[in-house]
């Protein structure tokens, strides 16, 4: 199926029977047009839904070099999570080296990232874009795949549609995890887990629960959380608490493991004599926490990289298959020890 035309400032001039000419003096606010003629310009814009290049190269014959990434993040969890800066610094690595800039916005939630992706795409303000957080069903694919964006969705291809997908076997990994702790002897686990509808956490918990099946044990308890680090203390409180207290918890992002760590601490519960804690992407936080944090380690900085240079093949025309990168794996360290005796 070929991707409709993208619209140019031509189509805005045909439509509103002035010359291209017209148009940017229209836009640029200079003499030159009459008000009655620059409101038909306007109009004729809206019409189709072009916007002037905000970079001012839909004017000139020099290429797009930028590149969109919208996250639905709130901005204050996006700079205390180490896994977005290590991605985004792989990502600026590859594009560094051919002189391109990352355009990033954060937006509040998948509608008007949408919108956001078709307006810079339109005003040709980016060559491509980096789709993430991919959900179940996800709106985004059927919205923005007809107009032609190119672009690479980092999640499973089973999230992405035909949007060429880098991505990481996490249901190995968090089956990797569970067997690694019964193999400890744990019998109760628990998994803190990242929003409800996000593809990957889904992958995750379904994995956690089917492995524990597998083994004998019950499915585990596992609690939904929007990863950051008060929601990570509130859940793992409220495991800690409970009568048949876990004896071992899975998070899905190292800094709720940190602030489980925290909790325990203060719990006067002792890791991991008491209660073993296992993170997710071993950033710098897993090392400097004491004790140090057990990980299922992911190189997120080549991640990033690798997601950039497959964008720079779907623009070229040279991709467009999905691609696996390395399934994180376990790194223990001293949050994780053999189960309590009383378990």
């Amino acid at each position: 199926m070929n991707s409709p035309a993208r619209v140019t400032i031509k189509d805005v001039a045909a439509r509103a029977g002035v010359s291209k000419g017209a148009v940017s003096l229209a836009f640029n606010q200079k003499p030159g047009v009459s008000d009655v003629t620059r409101r038909r310009i306007f109009e004729a814009a809206k019409e189709l839904g072009w916007a002037p290049n905000l970079t001012a190269r839909s004017l000139s014959s020099q290429k797009v070099d930028i590149i969109g990434l919208a996250l639905c993040r709130p901005a204050r969890l996006l700079g205390l999570e180490p896994f977005y800066m290590d991605f985004i610094s792989g990502i600026e690595s590859v594009l560094a080296e051919r002189s391109y800039s990352l355009l990033l916005r954060l937006v509040r939630d998948l509608d008007e990232e949408t919108e956001q992706y078709k307006s810079w795409w339109r005003s040709q303000t980016i060559a491509g874009a980096i789709l993430v957080d991919f959900h179940e069903n996800d709106p985004r694919v059927p919205s923005l795949q007809p107009i032609g964006l190119p672009a690479v969705a980092v999640g499973h291809p089973s999230l992405t549609g035909s949007f060429p997908a880098v991505w990481t076997d996490d249901a190995t990994a968090a089956a990797e995890a569970v067997r690694y702790l019964a193999a400890l002897g744990h019998r109760r686990i628990a998994r803190v887990g990242g929003p409800v509808g996000l593809g990957h956490s889904a992958i995750r918990a379904t994995a956690f629960a089917s492995t524990m099946r597998e083994l004998g044990l019950d499915e585990g308890r596992q609690i939904a959380t929007g990863f950051d680090g008060s929601e990570g203390a509130r859940a793992t409180r409220s495991l800690l608490m409970s009568a048949d207290r876990p004896t071992a918890i899975v998070y899905d992002n190292d800094i709720m493991a940190v602030a489980g760590a925290g909790v325990a601490a203060e719990m006067g519960i002792a890791v991991p004599d008491d209660v073993s804690l296992l993170a997710w992407d071993d950033s710098q936080l897993c090392r400097i926490t004491h004790p140090t944090l057990s990980a299922m380690s992911h190189d997120v900085h080549s991640f990033g990289a690798q997601v950039a240079r497959t964008l720079f093949a779907v623009i070229e025309g040279a991709h467009t298959g999905s691609v696996q990168v390395p399934t994180p794996s376990l790194t223990p360290r001293g949050s994780t020890a053999q189960a309590p005796a009383r378990n």
